[in-house]
């Protein structure tokens, strides 16, 4: 696949901003509970933050503007009032930002279960065309961002929207006149969001994809570190990176100047308002209009009107990386599943192996055939070889009898069942697949053998070991098979690895087996014990083979010589060599390149 086939998720149309924060709705509705408890707590917490400067322009007009003129009694009521209501303010306060963890968890766990449960689904050809590190990208960074801001911004633009109404109604109480300020201020201040708003997007969506292809390059450079190193591509590698961390870092620096360019903007217009306040205001005093209980009740609650106008322009930086993650986790979940089996598919059972194919032909890009045409015979029971030049369709031949893709012609049989017309479980499990990279995850050797069947006895789980030649390496470890190996066995020997997954594929009762390049990674004379035993154990079930020393499928029943997408030639080792054609050049050149 090309960078630019891989990068679907980064350069993917944008969803509507409408339809973003219905979804994103959705995820906190899941939780109704802690929502409502949520809101009600905001709630409160206004309303006892709010009280505050009423209580304290009474507290002033108590206290007289002459000597002796203050009364003691109803100063002391006002301000334990105060400091009661800003003390309740701080509790519920404190109760609510614990909801709000709580709610921050429990989306976060959500989104992500529906991300990694959406992964699981998708088709293999889905991966085959995206970097796992940018996938790795939206199933961690992404996901934290959205339910970080999903949670304490959401509540916070509730705190705003009561905090901004009910002052506005407390100020109009107490002098409509000073009001008319807001007039110009407000209209001003949302004129100059909306526009940075609509500014800043597209910096934020850039700056999500230029973090999904760093963290892509660098799990590709993680895994092939010891290939860098080999080829001196050192300079080369770093090169690379630095042109990429450097568009990563420029995209983050972008966003973050104009993000932050709202909030002092904002600020400098709240400030004009405070200022037109306390001129006016002061008239209005000299006019004996208004007391100085209210100009100061006024003023504070124009410093929790303007407040939250400020707090979201400054949070709009978030907001926009938010929506910008957003986007990327939601075109993960609504990429398409692996298309689902027919209402009327059977469950493949009692399979004897017997596998045909019949004008068979694939392309992953319309433009560009890679198996046209193909037929073949595999009886029940037998070994037969594929072999071919890189590119030749071999392995695609094994992600059409496993339907990981789907054939745009002909038909493929299993026991004379087609099996377009099978579930895709029960085909799949019909196999055991050794791949050209084994894989095997952190815990015991016996646990990575018996993953196969979980229901293995240990006694089977040894015999598997032994007949993959990998039973005396395992005894030697400190802990035998109870011995723990790293992630994908980042502690023992290519070689061995994919002994160990020999083993897994011989402990299956599939009665298929596909062996990828099974034996790439081991020396020639364990290749020579690993093929016998594989024939000793899989006698009975039909085995695929895959492999480019084709000395080591000299005894397989039927060989499958695949050239452009076609069967070439086909048959036993012999009787091909007789032929002196295509696979007897190709044994040659073997033979002579060693």
């Amino acid at each position: 696949m090309s960078e630019q086939q891989k990068s679907s998720i980064r350069q993917a149309p944008k969803i509507p901003r409408g339809k973003l924060l219905k979804r994103l709705w959705q995820y906190l509705g899941r939780y109704r509970l802690l929502l409502v408890l949520a809101m009600i707590l905001v709630i409160l917490t206004n309303a006892l933050s709010l009280a505050g400067p009423k209580l304290s322009g009474l507290a002033i007009d108590a206290i007289g503007i002459g000597q002796g003129q203050a009364d003691f009694d109803k100063l002391l009521l006002y301000t334990g009032l105060m400091a009661l209501c800003y003390l309740a303010s701080a509790l519920t306060g404190y109760l609510l930002n614990r909801i709000t963890i709580r709610l921050t968890r429990n989306t976060t766990y959500r989104m992500r279960k529906d991300v990694f449960d959406k992964l699981v689904s998708l088709p293999v050809g889905f991966f085959d065309g995206h970097q796992a590190g940018d996938l790795i990208s939206v199933l961690s960074y992404d996901v934290d961002t959205v339910n970080e801001s999903l949670s304490t911004d959401f509540l916070q633009i509730l705190n705003s929207i009561i905090t901004v109404s009910v002052s506005f109604v407390l100020m109009l109480t107490i002098q409509p006149v000073l009001v008319l300020i807001f007039a110009v201020t407000v209209p001003l201040t949302v004129v100059y969001i909306r526009w940075i708003t609509k500014r800043t997007r597209p910096f934020f969506r850039k700056r999500s994809a230029k973090l999904g292809e760093l963290n892509g390059y660098m799990e590709e450079m993680m895994a092939g570190q010891m290939t860098t190193k080999a080829y001196g591509r050192e300079d080369q590698v770093i090169g690379q990176f630095d042109r990429i961390n450097r568009e990563a870092v420029d995209a983050y620096t972008t966003s973050e100047y104009y993000g932050t360019l709202s909030g002092p903007s904002v600020n400098f217009i709240n400030n004009i308002s405070l200022a037109l306040i306390s001129v006016f205001g002061s008239l209005l005093y000299l006019a004996g209009r208004v007391g100085l209980g209210d100009i100061s009740s006024f003023i504070q609650y124009s410093r929790k009107f303007s407040g939250p106008i400020n707090e979201t322009a400054n949070i709009l930086g978030e907001l926009q990386s938010a929506f910008a993650a957003a986007e990327r986790v939601f075109r993960m979940i609504d990429e398409p599943a692996e298309k689902a089996d027919a209402p009327d598919a059977e469950t493949l059972e009692e399979v004897s192996g017997h596998i045909s194919a019949n004008d068979v032909s694939f392309r992953y890009v319309p433009q560009k055939p890679v198996i046209e045409n193909f037929s073949m015979e595999a009886p029940a029971g037998s070994l037969t070889a594929i072999v071919g030049p890189t590119g030749a369709g071999k392995t695609t031949l094994i992600n059409l009898l496993m339907r990981f893709y789907d054939a745009d012609k002909g038909s493929i049989r299993v026991d004379g069942q087609d099996i377009y017309g099978l579930t895709r479980g029960s085909l799949r499990r019909a196999y055991t697949m050794v791949l050209q990279d084994s894989w095997l995850f952190h815990g015991t050797i016996l646990d990575n053998i018996a993953y196969a069947r979980p229901e293995a006895t240990r006694e089977e789980v040894e015999a598997a070991a032994r007949a993959a030649k990998v039973h005396n390496f395992i005894k030697k470890l400190p802990q035998g098979y109870d011995t723990v190996i790293g992630d994908d066995g980042v502690n023992i020997s290519k070689g061995q690895k994919q002994l160990l997954t020999i083993a897994r594929a011989m402990l299956s009762d599939a009665p298929m087996l596909i062996l990828d390049e099974a034996t790439s990674n081991v020396d020639t004379q364990t290749e020579r014990q690993i093929q016998a035993a594989m024939r000793q154990l899989m006698a009975g079930r039909t085995a695929f083979v895959i492999a480019h020393r084709l000395s080591t499928i000299e005894n397989a029943d039927n060989i499958l010589v695949i050239r452009d997408g076609n069967i070439v030639e086909q048959g036993r080792h012999e009787d091909l060599m007789k032929k002196k054609g295509f696979y007897a050049a190709l044994y040659a050149a073997q033979f002579e390149a060693a």
